[in-house]
């Protein structure tokens, strides 16, 4: 079976300015590494049109309202203090939403066995009402609420182990016993979400936080009560997202992770995914601001969707 990379044109079209860490090439060069990648088991795709009552299912209809008056046609509009956009913004934005949702389509229907969505803005700090963190569209969440309705799937688990914690995630999620959300994050830390006290309605909602300083050795071990966790709630599906701004050299953060940190992790999500959901994985780009290191990281976690 294949894995299969759906990236967009129109990410590039999403200009967030001179020195804005979110920016164009941040996928553009996870996309190039990915194609120094020799293996016949790696299919390329665009994303394809969706339904957009889908991003309804996430977001509040005010949100959208005022969301599809925000998008400029020329210059810059700050949707929060970090999160801006510009006249390309709006298709990137529907394009990385439309990523995940092929991606899914693809792992139910068995064209290829798993995904990895190289997508930007990113979606985890996008709350129901509102925008933030270089976030627009909830991407992963939108999944998550794609699959409870299009394929009626009845639990789905998505595994955060972005650098930053994924407020946005758990608000959307916060209330609804048919998603499990579980979060690896540094804490104390931006967005000031993810303590272990915040557990959801149906203790639907675990966050592992990490010291600034953590090592790959202790990261990995800190794995353990999540993949306990996901055994325990046995999920039809599993969404990854994949933020790889816990490296030692990201900008933004200070957790120790090697580049390989990530091909573990990798590995071990999969070894439990073959265990509970028939390896239906699919992994979203969110976080990562060293453009070597991200590049790297991403490599060697599609490296390990490849071996499933």
């Amino acid at each position: 079976m294949k894995t299969c990379i759906i990236t967009t044109d129109t990410y590039q079209n999403h200009d967030t300015g001179i020195g804005h860490p979110e920016r164009i090439d941040r996928v553009t060069v996870v996309n190039e590494g990915l194609k120094k990648i020799q293996s016949k088991d790696i299919i390329w795709l665009k994303p394809k049109v969706f339904d957009a009552k889908y991003l309804s299912l996430a977001h509040s209809e005010e949100y959208l309202r005022k969301l599809e008056k925000s998008f400029p046609s020329e210059g810059n509009f700050f949707l929060d203090g970090d999160t801006l956009v510009g006249p390309g913004s709006k298709q990137a934005a529907l394009d990385a939403v439309a990523s995940v949702i092929t991606a899914i389509d693809g792992v139910i229907n068995k064209d290829f066995i798993n995904a990895f969505c190289s997508i930007r803005p990113p979606g985890h700090h996008a709350e129901s009402r509102k925008a933030m963190g270089f976030c627009i569209y909830n991407n992963v969440a939108i999944g998550a609420h794609y699959l409870l309705d299009k394929y009626k799937l009845k639990k789905v688990a998505i595994i955060d182990f972005d650098v930053h914690h994924g407020n946005g995630t758990q608000e959307i999620f916060y209330d609804n016993k048919q998603v499990l959300y579980i979060s690896s994050h540094q804490y104390p830390f931006y967005p000031g979400t993810g303590s272990e006290k915040e557990t959801g309605n149906y203790n639907n909602i675990l966050n592992v936080p990490l010291d600034a300083g953590t090592s790959g050795n202790i990261f990995l071990n800190a794995y353990e009560p999540i993949f306990k966790k996901i055994m325990e709630f046995r999920p039809e599906f599993i969404l990854l997202s994949s933020g790889f701004d816990a490296h030692i050299n990201d900008p933004l953060a200070q957790i120790n992770l090697q580049s390989k940190d990530f091909a573990e992790l990798t590995n071990r999500i999969l070894k439990i995914a073959k265990k509970v959901c028939n390896n239906n994985v699919v992994s979203v780009l969110e976080g990562g601001y060293d453009l070597e290191a991200l590049q790297e990281s991403s490599s060697f976690h599609v490296q390990s969707l490849l071996k499933v």
